[in-house]
Order: structure tokens, then C-alpha cells, then sequence
């Protein structure tokens, strides 16, 4: 979506753009006992970033999008709500939880803690960036092991990568927006400073972004 709303302000289309990003994941996880090893990751949440097209360098400088289906299969959801209508739901979805997010943790860590970091360093090749150059690393915030062995992987201190997911699990689509939001409170990044987004989800898909604030 950020990518969506930056090309549409390019374009001319638009000047200003909101992004929400929200889930309620407290209304769809396993809260049995052979759920709770990925129902506890996660919490319920949203936050909303407003585009706006600039005047000064502020700026969405590079995006990078990728997808690999291949890893569909550990972390997905196999019957979501808008797949199966009402009259064609039945006990065996139920009782198999395929209506529930399903993950295999293990392959989904070891995907996320190369995808991530890699994103990160495409983003600062692409803007000629050395690790110097950036302030803050906002990551999803997916779980700490995973964000704590990116840091590792790219080099840097705790201090530049946001983490608040101790505060509010994973809340999925709007994990980087109140990081982002907090981040900004909190004094961790100012006008004028390069910062990198990184995601990781579902699929597999993972992505980064690189902005002057």
C-alpha cells in the first residue's frame, strides 16, 4: 500500500493519501491448547499514515516488493472466512482449525531472519546508503527472536532497530504504523533523517522501504 499511495501521489493523481493498516487478530487465532504456540504472537491493533505530496525532501525515496510463493504452505489461513460460503463450510474445516492462521514457526523464522535483513541492504544499495547514513530501522514487529537475529544479520545495535512488540505482540498490518508513530514520539528519528521500513509476511512476502522524514 505505501508503495500504491507514493506512485499515485507521483502520478499526479493525488496529493493526499491515507493509510490505514488494522487487524483484530484476537477474533480469528486458535485459542486452543494446539493453537496457543502462534496465538500468543499476536495482539490487536491499527495505525494510519497520511501521504502527502511534498514540497521539501521529504520523501519516499525506494520501495522493494518480493513474493515467493513457495512458502505458502507454513504461514497461511487454508479456508479464511471469504473462501468458503456459509453453506459450504463444514465440521471437518471446523475440526481440522483450517479456518484459523496456521504457521510452522521454525521455517517461518529461519525465512524471515535472511528475507528481512535482505531487504534492508537492497534499500541501501539502491540509495547509495552505508549503515552510517541510517537513523532508525523500523521493522514488523513479528516476534524479538526474529527481529533480534536481524539486527545481528545487518550489523547493527538494538538501539537502531524499533521494537515495542513487548508491548503489543504482532498486530500484523498495523505493526509498523504504531512503531513508526511511537518511534516519532519518542524522539528516535527528525526531520531530515533516513529511515528503512522491513516486512515480512504471509506467502512468503517481504518488502522494505527507505524514506527521508
Amino acid at each position: 500500500l505505501l508503495e500504491m499511495g507514493d506512485q499515485f501521489i507521483q502520478s499526479g493523481k493525488y496529493q493526499n493519501i491515507l493509510l490505514v493498516g488494522s487487524d483484530v487478530m484476537s477474533c480469528i487465532i486458535d485459542k486452543s491448547p494446539e493453537g496457543r504456540a502462534t496465538g500468543v504472537l499476536f495482539g490487536d491493533g491499527a495505525g494510519a499514515v497520511v501521504l502527502q505530496a511534498a514540497t521539501d525532501e521529504s520523501c519516499i525515496l525506494s520501495t522493494h516488493l518480493y513474493a515467493d510463493g513457495k512458502g505458502m504452505e507454513h504461514l497461511n489461513a487454508k479456508a479464511p472466512g471469504s473462501m468458503f460460503y456459509p453453506d459450504r463450510i463444514n465440521a471437518d474445516i471446523i475440526a481440522e482449525r483450517h479456518h484459523l492462521p496456521h504457521q510452522n514457526g521454525r521455517e517461518v523464522f529461519k525465512n524471515a531472519v535472511i528475507r528481512m535483513p535482505e531487504s534492508v541492504d537492497v534499500a541501501m544499495k539502491h540509495n547509495n546508503w552505508s549503515l552510517d547514513d541510517v537513523t532508525l530501522v523500523i521493522p514488523h514487529q513479528a516476534n524479538y527472536r526474529i527481529l533480534e537475529t536481524c539486527a545481528k544479520r545487518m550489523g547493527i545495535s538494538m538501539d537502531k532497530m524499533y521494537i515495542n512488540i513487548q508491548k503489543y505482540g504482532n498486530t500484523t498490518a498495523a505493526t509498523i504504523p504504531i512503531a513508526m508513530c511511537e518511534a516519532l514520539a519518542e524522539g528516535k528519528f527528525k526531520k531530515g533523517d533516513n529511515i528503512i521500513l522491513t516486512a515480512f509476511g504471509g506467502g512468503y512476502t517481504w518488502a522494505s522501504a527507505a524514506i527521508r522524514w
